[in-house]
């Protein structure tokens, strides 16, 4: 069973957080327990390495992989992929400003010269985007809408949180333990297992936040193979769920992505080879040979006391730079923290 905690819209002002300067949320992750955190396994870190910057430093990009029941088709091909050393020697090929990197074959719609596909790669339906509804979600859509027929009664929807300048205090209707109102994209948004999730009753589905990883298609039916993938440098597209498979998210690196030259034909992709920045390797992590040590990753369990309290804060900021609490925030707003081990 998926261990799922919801973004509730808290309301943490206690007499303790009033008189004490409350702490930014990465003073609260800093001082998370060991026991709050969640170690990434290696089998599950795609590892890629760029042909070195214009300085000659080395550029690595480190993505894991979403576990179970998540993507697990698209997921799969891609181990082939990796296993098989496909991506070595292929590019970037694409950079749109606030929108996303892509990278794979340049010459992947020529099949004359598109490289050859591995062994066992199989065909995923478009049904895959999505995967059944967490447990217990009907109890909080019965919990929502009885919050709801009372905030409309007092013509205040019990979403909606605000700063009574009056009282010098956070208000907000309770909301129980259901996650934040998902807006015109879905009905809930909350985090499952450590990743950004959208759903409503009959279906759930991974978030286009930044950083995350999807697979590149052709016009529908076709879902894509993962041969081409690209990770978001800009602002969330969310209209991009349930239209394309999320398969991961960049948890080191993003910067040799992000600081790339923009492409100038049409969505971003570059025009010249001369433009690409060559892939040297794509591994998973478990399947390097090195002999220097591999670093180690974890994420702040999203079942935490410690999230909670980080989730809450990075929506309602009370450190001493904030004057007025936002009354909440995107789920993409709160990335889950992951760090290297010590």
């Amino acid at each position: 069973m998926s261990r799922i905690i919801p973004l509730a819209l808290l309301a943490l002002t206690t007499p303790a957080l009033a008189a004490d300067p409350a702490p930014a949320p990465s003073e609260i992750v800093a001082a998370a327990p060991q026991a709050d955190w969640v170690a990434i396994p290696a089998s599950d870190l795609l590892v890629m390495d760029l042909a070195p910057d214009a300085k000659n430093k080395p550029r690595r990009v480190t993505i894991q992989l979403m576990p179970p029941p998540f993507a697990q088709g698209w997921i799969g091909n891609i181990r082939k992929l990796a296993a098989a050393h496909w991506w070595d020697g292929l590019s970037i090929n694409r950079v749109q400003d606030n929108y996303v990197v892509q990278w794979g074959d340049a010459d992947g719609e020529d099949k004359a010269k598109a490289r050859a596909l591995p062994a066992g790669m199989m065909s995923v339906p478009e049904g895959s985007y999505t995967f059944d509804p967490p447990p217990g979600l009907a109890a909080d859509f019965a919990a929502f809408e009885a919050a709801e027929e009372k905030g409309f009664e007092s013509g205040r929807s019990p979403s909606s949180c605000f700063w009574d300048k009056s009282a010098r205090k956070y208000d907000c209707w309770p909301v129980g333990t259901i996650g934040f109102p998902g807006g015109q994209y879905s009905y809930f948004d909350r985090v499952i297992d450590g990743w950004p999730i959208a759903s409503d009753m009959d279906q759930a589905w991974p978030v286009h936040c930044y950083g995350m990883v999807g697979v590149g298609r052709n016009l529908s039916p076709d879902t894509g193979s993962g041969t081409e993938l690209y990770t978001v440098i800009g602002h969330a597209p969310r209209h991009l769920d349930r239209n394309i498979a999320l398969v991961g998210r960049v948890i080191e690196g993003i910067e040799h992505l992000s600081s790339l030259p923009r492409g100038t034909g049409a969505l971003g992709f570059y025009e010249t080879p001369e433009e690409r920045t060559t892939i040297v390797s794509v591994r998973l992590q478990s399947e390097m040979e090195t002999d220097k040590p591999l670093p180690a990753y974890e994420y702040l369990s999203t079942t935490s006391a410690t999230f909670a309290r980080y989730a809450d804060a990075r929506a309602n900021r009370r450190d001493p730079f904030f004057i007025v609490p936002a009354g909440g925030a995107d789920i993409c707003n709160i990335p889950v923290p992951v760090r290297r081990v010590k």
